[in-house]
C-alpha cells in the first residue's frame, strides 16, 4: 500500500505541475493580448470546487476531478461548452475579437511552454545530479537478451561494440536504432570473434508482440548480495557473498542461467551449489510459485565502473536542451507504433504513468519523469484534434492562410466530436491498464 502511495503521490504532484505550467502559457498569452481569463483551474469542477478565490477578473481554482485543468478565455470555445456568449455581439477582451495571429499564440502557448519546461527541468537536474551510467564497453560477461532477441541471432554473452557503424556505449545507442530503423547492422563480439547480425524489417512489432520491456541487460555472475528474511533461500542458509555455481547438476555461474533453472523449478526444492570461502557447498532451497529462492543478487556496479559526467551550471544548460531534443525526437519517431495493432496494445494510462515513478522517493527520478512527461504532454496537445489545442491550432491556420473563419457552429461541432474521441482515447488507454492488471499481459 506504501508503494502505491509514493507512486500516486509522485504522479499527482508531477501531472499538477505540468497542468499549471501548461494552462499558465495560456494565460499569460492571454493576458498579453487583453484577452479576459475568467477561470484558471488545476482539475475539472463539475457543480463544485474543492477551494476557489477571485483576484480581477479570475477566478482560480482546485476542481474535485483530478484528470487535468483549464482557462476558461471569454469568447473561446472549449470544453466547457459554453456558447451563450457567443450570442452576443463580440466585446473587445473577447478571445474571438482578436486577430488571428494573437489567438495562434494564445493556443500555442501551453505547448511552448510544456516544450520549454523539459530543457529547464534536464538543466537543473544534470547540475544537480550529473548523468551516470553503466557503459556497455564495461560489461566483462557480455549482455544477457530477451528470447525475441535470440530469435534474430543474439546470443547470451555477446558483447555489442556498434549499430549501424555507431559506437554504442549506453543501452539507448542499441535499443533507439533496433526499434525505430527499419533495419540496422549490429557488431558484436562473441568468444574470439566479431560477428554481424542484422535486424528484420519491422522488428518492432515482434518486440511488442513479446511485451519485451527490456531487449537485453548486463550479465553477472550469480553472488548473493541480500537475504530475504522468511523464504527459503533464508530458510536453506543462503549468505551474503555466496557465489551460486550449479542447480542441481546444472552450471549455472550467470544469473540469467541460473533464473532459467529456478523456474523450471518452480513451487519445489533446488539443490543449490555456492561457493563459500574456498568450498563448495549443497545447500537445499525451498523455490516459490514464482521461481524464486528470495535473495537479492550483486548488482553489475560490484563488476563495472560507473561512468559519471558532472555539469557546470553553464555546460548543464546545452546539455539539458540536447537530452530534452533527443527525447522528443524518440519519441515523435514512436508515436506512429500507437497505431499499429501491436503498438495500440500497449498504450496504457494513469496505471501505465504511474508505474514510471518509483516506490521510493526519488527527487532525481521524479524530475526526470516530469520532464518528459511534459514532452509527451506537449506533443500529444499539437496533434491536430479538435478539442485539443493542435485542433484550434489547425483551424486558426486555416483562417490565416484561406482569409475565412470557420463558423461558431462548425467549431461547436468540432469541440464536442474532439472530447468524444478524447474520452473514447483515455477510456481505451486506461481499459488496457485494467485489463493488464486482471490478466497479468
Amino acid at each position: 500500500m506504501e508503494d502505491f502511495l509514493i507512486k500516486a503521490l509522485g504522479l499527482v504532484l508531477s501531472l499538477s505541475i505540468l497542468v499549471i505550467t501548461h494552462e499558465f502559457g495560456h494565460f499569460f498569452f492571454a493576458k498579453l493580448f487583453g484577452t479576459r481569463v475568467e477561470k484558471f483551474y488545476l482539475f475539472f469542477d463539475p457543480w463544485f470546487s474543492l477551494f476557489k478565490f477571485k483576484h480581477g477578473e479570475t477566478e482560480y481554482g482546485i476542481g474535485w476531478v483530478p484528470l487535468g485543468g483549464y482557462v476558461k478565455i471569454s469568447g473561446m470555445i472549449d470544453e466547457s461548452m459554453d456558447t451563450e456568449q457567443l450570442s452576443k455581439p463580440a466585446e473587445p477582451w473577447e478571445f474571438r475579437s482578436k486577430p488571428a495571429w494573437q489567438r495562434l499564440l494564445i493556443m500555442l502557448g501551453g505547448v511552448l511552454v510544456n516544450a520549454i519546461t523539459a530543457p529547464i527541468i534536464f538543466w537543473f537536474t544534470l547540475f544537480v545530479w550529473g548523468e551516470s551510467y553503466m557503459p556497455l564497453s564495461e560489461a566483462k560477461f557480455g549482455l544477457q537478451f530477451h528470447p525475441v532477441m535470440h530469435e534474430i541471432g543474439f546470443v547470451d554473452g555477446d558483447r555489442i561494440l556498434s549499430v549501424d557503424g555507431e559506437a554504442a556505449d549506453t543501452y539507448k545507442d542499441v535499443a533507439n536504432p533496433i526499434l525505430l530503423n527499419d533495419s540496422c547492422l549490429v557488431e558484436v563480439v562473441r568468444a574470439d570473434s566479431t560477428i554481424k547480425i542484422q535486424t528484420p524489417n519491422e522488428f518492432f512489432r515482434r518486440v511488442l508482440d513479446a511485451d519485451a520491456q527490456q531487449l537485453f541487460a548486463i550479465r553477472m555472475p550469480t553472488v548473493v548480495d541480500s537475504v530475504i528474511a522468511g523464504t527459503g533461500a533464508a530458510e536453506g542458509g543462503l549468505m551474503r557473498g555466496d557465489s551460486i555455481v550449479a542447480v542441481g547438476t546444472t552450471a549455472t555461474p550467470m544469473f540469467d542461467q541460473f533464473s532459467a533453472a529456478l523456474a523450471a523449478l518452480a513451487d519445489s526444492t533446488a539443490q543449490i551449489v555456492v561457493a563459500r570461502s574456498g568450498s563448495l557447498d549443497t545447500l537445499s532451497v525451498s523455490i516459490d510459485a514464482q521461481g524464486k529462492a528470495g535473495f537479492f543478487p550483486c548488482s553489475p556496479s560490484r563488476w563495472m565502473t560507473a561512468k559519471r559526467i558532472d555539469y557546470g551550471i553553464g555546460e548543464a544548460l546545452p546539455a539539458g536542451i540536447a537530452k530534452g531534443y533527443n527525447i522528443m525526437t524518440n519519441y515523435l519517431r514512436q508515436l506512429p507504433l500507437i497505431f499499429t495493432k501491436e503498438g495500440a496494445s500497449k498504450v496504457g494510462g494513469f496505471g501505465t504513468i504511474g508505474n514510471m515513478f518509483p516506490a521510493s522517493w526519488s527527487w532525481e527520478q521524479f524530475w526526470f519523469n516530469t520532464a518528459f512527461l511534459a514532452i509527451i504532454l506537449a506533443v500529444m496537445n499539437i496533434l491536430p484534434i479538435p478539442a485539443l489545442d493542435g485542433g484550434h491550432v489547425l483551424f486558426v491556420l486555416f483562417e490565416m492562410v484561406s482569409g475565412r473563419k470557420p463558423s461558431d457552429k462548425f467549431l461547436e461541432w468540432a469541440q464536442m466530436i474532439g472530447m468524444i474521441l478524447i474520452f473514447g482515447l483515455v477510456i481505451f488507454a486506461n481499459g488496457n491498464d485494467i485489463v493488464r492488471w486482471l490478466f497479468g499481459n
